[in-house]
């Protein structure tokens, strides 16, 4: 398995124990230090997760306001009027919208590798290729991961990746500030972190902590994360969110979200009538999407060294 992996991975492979490099020896990878060793597992990715528990230690700093004066303004994700990757010619994943693929960087060099973290069945891989990425996909337990890894101890090399990727990852983590400073250290200065996280969606798949809009600012600021938008999604309402995943379970999702649209369009009128007849600070568009938003979409950056 480890002879199907490229060089250029291969380099920035890390063992998830100690950190040390991985050697290959004999078509195995080994850490020396702690000799730990990785091959192929059940399924057909390389298995680099931790072997056993390690501590991770982390300095935050706390009695301080968080700073919601960076200008971000928590407003639903607009098309980028210059995107840096033309993907007219591409059928994006369901879980990556086109308005989102308008904010992917473009590779800057031909052996620049993007992060799927969380990747699952590896559906974001062909939209990272065309940006010009190596694409290295990796996920807990999907058999169809390229990798199979824990994210709160990623198996790279400090300052790897040029771009990362997390689309529906956050939530399920148990320990979501140190997967941002893992997060962080993988990226390159510079390097662009995407992803979406949930908020007033039901539990699934085990999540630990569905974010609010400041969860998610704090969670990316306190990992050291330069960020740029946090915005709500207009695309997936609670109201639709609940009925998709749980109110209705195993309904197709178009009839499942038109028995619930009903309310979901009542709803947005008590709004709309509130904000014209009280005038009130909070009954805005803006706030209303920010207190019923079914996901997150993120956009944060790793500051360039100086």
């Amino acid at each position: 398995m480890t002879t199907d992996l490229s060089e250029n991975l291969l380099n920035i492979l890390a063992c998830p124990q100690c950190g040390d490099k991985l050697s290959l020896v004999a078509g195995q990878l080994q850490c020396s230090p702690c000799n730990t060793q990785f091959s192929a597992g059940q399924s057909p990715g390389l298995d680099l997760r931790p072997r056993q528990s390690r501590r991770y230690l982390i300095d935050l700093e706390i009695g301080n306001q968080l700073d919601l004066e960076a200008g971000i303004q928590f407003d639903p994700l607009q098309q980028n009027p210059h995107p840096e990757v033309d993907f007219s010619s591409i059928s994006p994943p369901k879980h990556l919208s086109r308005k989102l693929l308008t904010y992917f960087p473009r590779a800057k060099e031909a052996n620049s590798l993007a992060l799927d973290l969380g990747c699952g069945q590896m559906q974001s891989k062909a939209v990272c290729e065309a940006a010009g990425f190596e694409y290295v996909g990796l996920d807990y337990d999907s058999p169809g991961a390229q990798l199979l890894g824990d994210a709160h101890t990623l198996p790279f090399r400090d300052n790897a990746f040029e771009f990362l990727l997390s689309a529906a990852v956050l939530e399920h983590l148990r320990h979501p500030a140190v997967c941002m400073r893992e997060a962080y250290r993988v990226l390159k200065p510079g390097g662009v972190f995407i992803g979406t996280v949930a908020f007033l969606q039901p539990f699934h798949g085990n999540s630990y902590y569905h974010h609010t809009h400041l969860g998610t600012y704090n969670s990316l600021h306190a990992g050291g994360f330069q960020v740029e938008q946090i915005c709500p999604s207009k695309e997936f309402p609670v109201l639709v969110a609940q009925a998709n995943m749980a109110l209705f379970p195993k309904l197709p999702r178009a009839l499942s979200s038109l028995l619930v649209m009903p309310l979901h369009l009542l709803h947005r009128l008590w709004w709309q009538l509130g904000a014209t007849i009280t005038r009130h600070p909070l009954a805005q568009e803006r706030h209303r999407l920010l207190s019923t938003s079914g996901a997150f979409t993120f956009i944060a950056r790793k500051p360039a060294q100086r």
